[in-house]
């Protein structure tokens, strides 16, 4: 069992894949308990990112990636500058689906204000964990251990 999990890790991708549905969850609680406290759709969508961001950058490093330690701040710099990006993409999404346009997703659920948040961010989170490997990949972790 031991041999299968190091071999599962071992992966990048599926390592990465793992790891980003774990962060996809740390930031589907954080923003659904922010958003039913606060009923402020930019303000859990920004916390639920930060929080997230911020597991997904150590899991990433560490873990996935598999980085040096030396040059870490440097990457959490190109790290944050990149899920910024994503960040953007995903207040955007918020805005327009929940929102203004709340009816694209509301038809289909009864206008139901909770439920069209939660279609919307699992939505957004499968694009953004595809947009988020692309950009790790190619300009974040370059140096393996």
């Amino acid at each position: 069992m031991k041999k299968l999990i190091k071999r599962f890790f071992d992966n990048e991708v599926l390592s990465y894949l793992f790891f980003g549905a774990a962060a996809t969850l740390v930031y589907m609680s954080t923003r659904l308990a922010i958003f039913a406290l606060s009923g402020h759709t930019t303000f859990s969508t920004i916390t639920a990112n930060v929080t997230a961001v911020l597991f997904a950058f150590v899991t990433n490093d560490t873990v996935v990636f598999k980085q040096e330690r030396k040059g870490w701040q440097k990457r959490l710099i190109k790290f944050a500058l990149a899920r910024s990006g994503t960040l953007l993409l995903d207040i955007v999404l918020a805005q327009v689906l929940v929102d203004i346009y709340p009816n694209i997703i509301g038809q289909f659920v009864g206008n139901n204000r909770s439920l069209i948040n939660s279609i919307e961010s699992l939505f957004s989170q499968v694009l953004i964990i595809v947009l988020n490997y692309i950009f790790s990949k190619l300009f974040i972790f370059e140096n393996k251990k």
